[in-house]
């Protein structure tokens, strides 16, 4: 089962961002979540899934609440998510995700920010052949086989599981979030504490950046988290 342990806890890096942008990206992607699967948490796990991880990265009550406010007026903004693939400094591979509500200003500003970078945006589906799309939950643990056997118990199928360090990380399809999270929270209990939670890209291998590639990627992922529609950034590339 699978690739070493280290490699895809440093595949999970994501684009350093300020408070702010966290905060904005949060209260954007509740407020879609909220209007378009319903207000109520016990009834749209997706809300309560984000709603949990907000709290977690400690965004505001009140924004939180701004959110599924505007959510429940019914006007306000229709995004829709968008995504772009394509390769970066140093021949990285690189995933884009976005939430819009004018697909041709994003892919603009998207695209912009390869040209800076020296870099190339391709075409839907360029790069995601070298990804795996998983949910991946990290916890504290050592027996593997109990958390595998509860997996099993719930009928969750599970892409990979492995322990290490005094950690336990489990792979499933992203279909199986759900059934995953309750049959885990069901075997360590609510108080629950997962260290990762979420559903990401693992890349299949790693890209060392080196040079002068470095500040070119490091230029690149800036100037995507200066825009407004980014709200995730994946990519396989790992810093010399």
């Amino acid at each position: 089962m699978g690739r070493a342990f280290e490699v895809r806890k440093a595949a999970m890096a994501k684009t350093s961002v300020m408070k702010a942008k966290v905060y904005s990206r949060y209260g954007r992607e509740i407020y879609v979540c909220a209007k378009n699967g319903g207000l109520d948490p016990n009834n749209n796990l997706t809300l309560r899934s984000l709603m949990d991880k907000a709290k977690k990265d400690q965004v505001p009550g009140h924004i939180i609440e701004k959110a599924l406010e505007k959510a429940k007026g019914g006007a306000g903004e229709d995004f829709a998510p968008a995504r772009y693939e394509g390769f970066g400094p140093g021949g990285c591979n690189v995933i884009v995700d976005c939430l819009t509500d004018n697909n041709n200003r994003t892919y603009g500003d998207v695209r912009q920010c390869f040209i800076k970078a020296k870099a190339k945006i391709g075409a839907p589906g360029a790069v995601a052949h070298s990804f795996d799309h998983r949910a991946v939950f990290l916890f504290k643990g050592d027996n593997e086989e109990q958390v595998l056997e509860a997996l099993m118990e719930a009928d969750v199928d599970v892409s990979d599981i492995e322990s290490a360090n005094g950690s336990i990380e489990v792979l499933t399809p992203p279909t199986e979030y759900f059934k995953a999270k309750t049959a885990l929270t069901n075997l360590l209990g609510e108080s629950a504490d997962f260290e990762v939670d979420e559903i990401t890209f693992l890349p299949h291998e790693m890209t060392t950046i080196t040079g002068d590639d470095v500040a070119l990627f490091e230029k690149f992922m800036a100037l995507l988290d200066d825009c407004d529609d980014v709200q995730k950034v994946y990519h396989n590339a790992t810093i010399e």
